[in-house]
Order: C-alpha cells, then sequence, then structure tokens
C-alpha cells in the first residue's frame, strides 16, 4: 500500500478551542503518525500513512472538529517521508508574524458543571474549574502560541492529578491550557480595605454575602477586571455605589436570582 506523507496548515480561531487534541485523535483513529503544534499562524500538522488513511482523514476532519473552532484556510502539500512511529502533540513553534485569531472566553460546559455540583468529585464547588471545551482564554492570554507558559496560569504548577489529565489523550482535559482544581489552581479570597485576607475558599464567599447583607460595596475581581456590587434592594448602598462611580442617573446592571424575583 503506497505511504504518504501530508502537511497541513490551518488558519482561523484554532487556538484554545481543544483543536490539537481533536486533530491528535482523528489521526490516531485514522491509522497515521505525524505531529500537530501551534504556531503564530495558526496550527501545522504533519500525517502520515497509506493515502486511502489520509484521504478519508482529510474527508472527515470537519466533523471531528470542536464547535468552538473556525477554520478560515487549510493549506496542504505533500512532503517527504519520515518513518515515523506515532503521533504526537509537540511543542509550539515561536517566531514570525503572528496572525492566528484570539480564541474568546467560554462559558462553563455541562460537564464541568457536573463536576461542580458533584460531591464526590474533586472539583466539587471549585469555581475556577475548566476544560478544552470551556473556561478563560483571551482574557489570560499574554502572548501566542496559546501555551500555558504564555497565560496568567503560568504561576500555577499543575498537580500529580491534573497533569495527568493534561497528557491522557482520552480525557477531556487532553493539552487543557488553563487546567486547575482546588489543590494546585487559583483560589478564593476576600480581602479587607489594605489587602488583609479575611477568608479563603467556601468561607470567602459567605463572608461575602454577608457583608453585601450589611450594606457594603465589593469588588468582585473577574476574568477581565472588576465588577463593584452591593445589594440592589438597599436604596442607602446603591446611592453610595453612585457617588464613587459619579454615575447619579445612568441605569445599573442588576443581576437576580430568577424570575420570581424579577
Amino acid at each position: 500500500m503506497r505511504q504518504a506523507r501530508i502537511r497541513a496548515r490551518i488558519t482561523g480561531r484554532v487556538q484554545g478551542v481543544g483543536f490539537r487534541p481533536a486533530i491528535y485523535r482523528h489521526a490516531v483513529s485514522c491509522g497515521l503518525t505525524g505531529f500537530v503544534r501551534n504556531d503564530p499562524a495558526g496550527v501545522t500538522l504533519e500525517v502520515e500513512g497509506p493515502r486511502e488513511a489520509l484521504s478519508h482523514f482529510f474527508a472527515t476532519l470537519p466533523r471531528r472538529l470542536p464547535r468552538q473552532a473556525v477554520v478560515a484556510e487549510v493549506v496542504t502539500e505533500e512532503i517527504s517521508l519520515q518513518g515515523t512511529a506515532t503521533f504526537e502533540v509537540v511543542a509550539s513553534q515561536t517566531g514570525g508574524a503572528v496572525t492566528v485569531q484570539l480564541p474568546p472566553d467560554l462559558g462553563t460546559c455541562e460537564a464541568c458543571l457536573g463536576e461542580l455540583c458533584d460531591p464526590e468529585n474533586r472539583r466539587y464547588r471549585y469555581p475556577f474549574t475548566n476544560c478544552v471545551d470551556c473556561g478563560p482564554r483571551f482574557t489570560i492570554i499574554r502572548e501566542l502560541p496559546y501555551d500555558r507558559a504564555n497565560t496568567s496560569m503560568d504561576r500555577f504548577r499543575l498537580c500529580a492529578d491534573c497533569a495527568r489529565e493534561y497528557d491522557d489523550p482520552g480525557d477531556r482535559r487532553f493539552h487543557a491550557e488553563p487546567n486547575a482544581c482546588p489543590k494546585c489552581g487559583p483560589r478564593l479570597r476576600l480581602l479587607g480595605q489594605g489587602g488583609c485576607c479575611l477568608a479563603e475558599g467556601e468561607a470567602a464567599l459567605h463572608e461575602a454575602c454577608a457583608l453585601l447583607r450589611q450594606g457594603a460595596i465589593i469588588a468582585v475581581k473577574g476574568l477581565g477586571g472588576y465588577h463593584l456590587a452591593c445589594d440592589a434592594f438597599d436604596a442607602a448602598v446603591v446611592g453610595r455605589l453612585r457617588e464613587r462611580k459619579q454615575r447619579p442617573h445612568k441605569t445599573l446592571a442588576v443581576m437576580l436570582r430568577d424570575l420570581t424575583v424579577v
């Protein structure tokens, strides 16, 4: 059976959306060898194997891509055989003009929400849980290619369990760059004036709620900045918030639990 090796350069929104893991699984399922990597323009992959398998790989590739991926262009060329024995996700290529599209932050997926609400799961009630299908992207990236070392998550070293997930092709956190858990990832903290720590973890949430009920204004640090929060049913504290923001009349955003409260 005739063998061939094809290089494909793919541009678009192809980083931070689970693209490399999807390529890996598809190539392995087709019995191909080679590699996939991020680069400043997008993703480059090389696949080697029987021509029939290569044709099937590229014909079915669009159906195997992550739902968040947006492919702008695929350019392929046949190159020399290298006789590789496996398919791998290799280190990103750096240098050159960065033209890849930045991935957006993604809302928490159903699978992660399930873990968040499961008392038996190690990520139970962990607010920073994520996977290749969801979580922070745009607001944690410092530079491209999209690798953990190029994000604000680089200061959090993966624990053994998270590293195992990151390296497991069968796990949905395979090469999930912001992967984290309560043991190794960011933690909730409630800070008082002057930066002193008042509470951590679950206690920080309860204490923040208590302060809101007492009429306090709290700065909630989110992915892309801070939100000033107060009790919308307390006219006095809403007035203080308007004074601080110098917004005497403009409408403020209001969050309510459900339509019954509305």
